[in-house]
């Protein structure tokens, strides 16, 4: 039966990818073009195609294939550092937006999983969904104690419909990358496994709502965001419970004009947020298009949606932000040398090379103002450069780049005047003190210190114990070498001494003469010459 519903799934792909003409667009000149005209003697194919763009065609091809191709469409556009332009933009209209599974089917998950009645768990429960997507949808509801909720349900059976659709991406991405010669560059077998740990985290709400929790404790008594409180009574791996919010979708700027809102203030805030995520808390989330964004009365962002969230290592996070401040200090040498010693690049780059390639592509930029410099597309472009020099994308970076170009397009929505570097460069510069400069050297040692003062005592067992095993283990000289040395160095030691007391015994006439012994003076001069002379003779 598996079988069967997989290979009626595979039909469907090939007569949409097919009508679309993306089996040309891939196969076309490549050694594998005979299957697109195997593609259209199938009689599931026989349909007029579409006249339409290349990106749109993509598009609706996507949209038509459903949720989870969907999914993976948004994803894509994120990664313009790989896509054409054209593509990229076209995608990053896909909207996630599908049908309301069966209410009946919503109570008994959340029954199932809070192992009580609803009825029983909430004083209020709306069946019906206030928002569907591809992986869960949302109702309305309230607490015993009046707390208005919302509760997110993960979508039923939808891990199968999953493995199904990204084992045939695997596939697809597979047959790709050995038709296409530029495809190896794409990576397109790990974009596709890239985007399958995403979407299965996504499934997982005990992990969506420690994300939340993380992010709330992080931004605790902020005037800039506000997360939503988690009920842990009233969640489960596949059911969340968060406080419900009021607020105006950030997109909506008539609404944010009426209310009041100074939306200037409210860019530079966002970039502030940004900024604070990625470089004071090392915590950041990652989907912040405008549907997860809202602004409250108070004047704060809110944020929901806490299922893709990213971090940096300490490494990445200080050659970030020494990357862009050398960027905009025009010091492209310093760039270069920044991705050789963080190893973005291999070690064996030659910096000049790599210095120049950076320049041609970031020198243009700045014969624009710098309030229209994009952030995330120079990190893009830096990104699209290094990889001539095979450098290989984290993951990590994706999503920084992601959301830094979310950032950046809502900043400019509210204030079409934003000046990014303005807003950043202070941030930046104070954390690269507090990372580096006296007060960071302060910090890292009132750190370390309890556990320097804890490893002391067993630092000399470590030593002795390390020495002994090179020993036994022949690590390093052999016992001959070492005894051969050892006659060396005494001899060389021996050596030294006698022409120490030479020169002494040479000095002590003149001493002698000093101190007032004339008559005797030819007898000890002729003395200790004598001795000096036999000595270093010796």
């Amino acid at each position: 039966m598996k079988a069967i519903r997989q290979l009626r799934r595979l039909i469907k792909i090939n007569r949409v990818l097919s009508h679309y003409e993306i089996d040309k667009m891939v196969l076309g000149g490549s050694k594998f073009a005979w299957l697109v005209w195997f593609n259209a003697i199938l009689p599931w194919n026989w349909k007029k195609r579409s006249q339409l763009s290349r990106a749109e065609r993509i598009r609706l091809a996507l949209e038509e294939l459903g949720p989870i191709f969907i999914k993976l469409g948004q994803a894509l556009s994120t990664r313009k550092d790989l896509l054409p332009y054209d593509i990229a933009i076209e995608l990053a209209k896909l909207q996630d937006d599908c049908p309301p599974f069966d209410e009946q089917h919503s109570l008994e998950l959340i029954e199932a999983a809070l192992g009580k009645p609803v009825g029983e768990a909430f004083a209020e429960f709306d069946p019906m969904p206030m928002a569907s997507a591809s992986i869960a949808q949302v109702h309305a509801a309230k607490l015993p104690d009046g707390q208005e909720v919302v509760v997110k349900v993960v979508r039923p059976d939808i891990k199968p419909v999953i493995e199904q659709d990204v084992a045939i991406m695997f596939m697809l991405a597979s047959l790709f990358e050995k038709a296409v010669k530029i495809a190896k560059r794409l990576h397109p077998v790990e974009v596709v496994a890239e985007f399958e740990k995403t979407i299965l985290d996504e499934l997982d709400m005990i992990r969506e709502a420690s994300n939340a929790a993380q992010l709330k404790r992080n931004f605790d008594g902020s005037d800039l965001l506000y997360v939503p409180e988690i009920y842990w009574s009233h969640t489960a791996e596949n059911v969340m419970t968060m406080e419900r919010i009021y607020g105006i979708r950030i997109s909506e700027t008539e609404k944010l004009i009426e209310a009041g809102v100074d939306l200037k203030d409210l860019s530079a805030k966002g970039v502030i947020i940004f900024f604070t995520q990625v470089f004071k808390h090392n915590f950041f989330h990652a989907d912040m298009h405008p549907g997860n964004i809202f602004v409250l009365p108070d004047g704060r962002y809110a944020a929901i949606d806490f299922g893709i969230m990213g971090t940096l290592t300490p490494e990445d996070q200080r050659y970030l932000a020494e990357n862009f401040l050398a960027f905009f200090n025009r010091d492209y040498l310093r760039v270069s040398e920044l991705h050789i010693e963080s190893e973005w690049v291999p070690r064996d780059t030659r910096v000049n090379e790599l210095e120049s390639a950076i320049r041609s592509v970031c020198e243009p930029i700045w014969d624009r103002p710098l309030k229209e410099i994009s952030f995330g597309l120079v990190l893009m472009r830096l990104f699209q450069t290094a990889r001539r020099f095979g450098m290989e994308i984290q993951p990590q970076l994706v999503l920084l780049q992601k959301t830094l170009l979310n950032i950046e397009g809502l900043g400019r929505q509210l204030d079409d005047e934003l000046d990014l570097w303005d807003t950043a460069k202070p941030f930046l510069e104070d954390w690269m003190q507090e990372r580096v400069g006296p007060k960071g050297l302060v910090k890292n040692i009132k750190s370390n210190l309890p556990f320097w003062i804890e490893q002391a005592p067993t630092l000399p067992g470590l030593l002795h114990s390390a020495l002994d095993k090179m020993a036994h283990n022949g690590v390093g000289m052999q016992s001959e070498q070492l005894e051969r040395i050892e006659k060396e160095l005494a001899q060389q030691n021996r050596h030294n001494r006698n022409r120490t007391i030479a020169v002494a015994l040479a000095v002590a006439p003149f001493l002698a003469h000093s101190l007032g012994f004339e008559v005797e003076e030819a007898f000890v001069i002729a003395i200790w010459a004598l001795a000096a002379w036999f000595v270093v003779k010796k």
